[in-house]
């Protein structure tokens, strides 16, 4: 996808690696052609030479130590509240943070702004496993649920994997601790009976915990506590899965010639499934585009955040959003349901 001429507003402050690894991030995507409006010190990042990338100075952050929400309505002149103004304004058509994840969600969804019928944005991430990748929501923005926001993140993940990953008709599961419609919480088991017979996508019915890595479906939907525990642990056995297989290939001359041969595998795999080559998440169910980077990034990591923004831009992944939830109807059926507190 071309995404030159896109805009994307940066918030500038939260990479934990430093300056250096933001600016050769940044170096990354203005390479594609993607506008930046960077918001950080001046005096700290290097954009000469790159044509299309503006720094607008600003050095108050807003960490992962401060209370999000007070913080966002009381310091305007923070790095990602004035991120998200300037989409607000038009300047820029996203926003990306690397920073702290509750101030981006609070800053986003106050400056923003809800789709029409949509009460709880959700916050999904892309999970990479062997033969898809899977959209994962909520993980973390809302971590108790009804199951009319079920439904709902239902629906916001089926658009966004359609419009933006280019699934024609995805398959959407529901996290549960069985296959069975019954089984499960009981916000489940309702959500499980309003999600039958969707017409946009294919609802798969429940998906258990040890399907996950097989990757069954498009797009699996569970409670922002337990989507959090759920990819975090994903991610942290597939690091130490491939890192035993690469030790064990080191271990003997023997294992060590067949290391050889598993190597451009495992470092496919490695890649394939590392934080950085998907971005970071992204807060569905906003008018614009708001990314959460990882703090850990590397530059690789920031430019795919900046890059996942642009897309979903270009696209116009909310509008395409809002069209689906009318299509079906938000005010009638399970759409209906899905828009009560």
């Amino acid at each position: 996808m071309d995404l030159s001429g896109t805009t994307v507003a940066l918030d500038g402050l939260g990479v934990e690696s430093g300056f250096d690894v933001l600016n050769e991030g940044i170096r990354l995507a203005a390479g594609d052609g993607i506008r930046l409006r960077v918001f950080g010190p001046a005096d700290a990042i290097e954009v000469s030479g790159l044509p299309g990338v503006e720094v607008i100075d600003c050095t108050d952050q807003i960490t992962n130590d401060d209370d999000p929400v007070p913080s966002v309505r009381s310091r305007p002149d923070s790095s990602i509240v004035r991120a998200v103004a300037d989409v607000g304004a038009g300047n820029s058509e996203s926003v990306v943070s690397l920073g702290s994840t509750g101030a981006t969600m609070a800053a986003s969804t106050f400056g923003l702004k809800r789709l029409k019928g949509v009460k709880r944005p959700a916050l999904a991430a892309q999970v990479p496993l062997p033969g898809r990748t899977v959209l994962f929501l909520d993980i973390g923005a809302n971590v108790e649920v009804r199951a009319q926001h079920l439904v709902q993140f239902a629906w916001l993940g089926a658009a966004f994997s359609k419009s933006v990953l280019g699934v024609e008709r995805p398959e959407v599961g529901l996290l549960s601790v069985g296959e069975e419609a019954g089984k499960g919480r009981e916000e489940v088991v309702e959500a499980h009976a309003a999600l039958v017979g969707a017409g946009e996508f294919d609802f798969i019915g429940n998906v258990e915990g040890r399907d996950l890595p097989a990757g069954n479906a498009d797009v699996i939907v569970t409670d922002g506590f337990t989507g959090n525990v759920v990819t975090k642990a994903l991610e942290g056995t597939v690091k130490r899965v491939v890192g035993e297989i690469s030790a064990a290939a080191r271990k003997n001359p023997l294992s060590a010639a067949g290391g050889l041969l598993l190597k451009p595998a495992l470092g496919g795999l490695r890649h394939d499934l590392h934080p950085d080559t998907t971005g970071g998440a992204i807060l569905l169910g906003l008018r614009k585009t708001a990314v959460v980077g990882h703090g850990s990034s590397g530059s690789d990591g920031v430019a795919n955040a900046i890059r996942l923004a642009a897309r979903s831009a270009r696209v116009d992944a909310p509008g395409l959003t809002e069209e689906m939830l009318h299509r079906v109807g938000v005010n009638r059926g399970s759409i209906d349901s899905a828009t009560d507190v």
